[in-house]
């Protein structure tokens, strides 16, 4: 019972600050925080909390501060692999012959945790010009739909993306 009251009360205090910066920088005009903003900022936390405060915060014996440590430097690569995928998917656009050869893929990872499943889930979606489709988490297999075949390669062949996230989550 002690580790669920922690579990909430520390995944409160995270969406609570995560709720004051983004409200703070997504109105051009810095709004000040009186009662009834503050009582809107509180519930959406109380609510995302009570929803998923066992994925933040795990049980006994696993290593969340390793796990975020090694989480910074995966969203910095993550970031940039964006930036390139966008820089990718503008040129096949704007090419005149559209290099662009959509495929369905299908592979299969040693990642089995739902953190992991889906923190992979997420990136390759999230990465322009890739989308996944489907997820069997039982299996560890993922459908993604890649908008050519370089970046279906790298889900496939190179498999960094699968590599980083199971260092962050300490799996396969």
């Amino acid at each position: 019972m002690r580790e669920k009251t922690f579990s909430i009360i520390v995944t409160f205090g995270i969406m609570f600050i995560f709720w004051l910066f983004f409200s703070a920088w997504i109105v051009i005009i810095p709004q000040h925080y009186d009662l009834i903003e503050l009582s809107k900022g509180i519930v959406s936390a109380l609510i995302v909390t009570l929803v998923s405060h066992e994925l933040l915060v795990p049980g006994k014996g696993e290593s969340i501060r390793l796990k975020a440590l090694r989480f910074v430097p995966y969203v910095v690569w993550e970031f940039w692999q964006i930036v390139m995928a966008t820089l990718d998917v503008t040129y096949r656009v704007l090419h005149p012959k559209m290099p662009i050869d959509p495929q369905i893929i299908e592979f299969e990872t040693t990642l089995r945790s739902g953190l992991s499943l889906t923190t992979l889930a997420n990136s390759i979606t999230l990465t322009p010009g890739t989308i996944t489709v489907i997820v069997e988490p039982d299996k560890g297999k993922f459908v993604v739909h890649a908008i050519a075949k370089e970046p279906a390669d790298s889900l496939l062949v190179d498999q960094t993306m699968q590599r980083k996230v199971a260092h962050v989550f300490m799996e396969g």
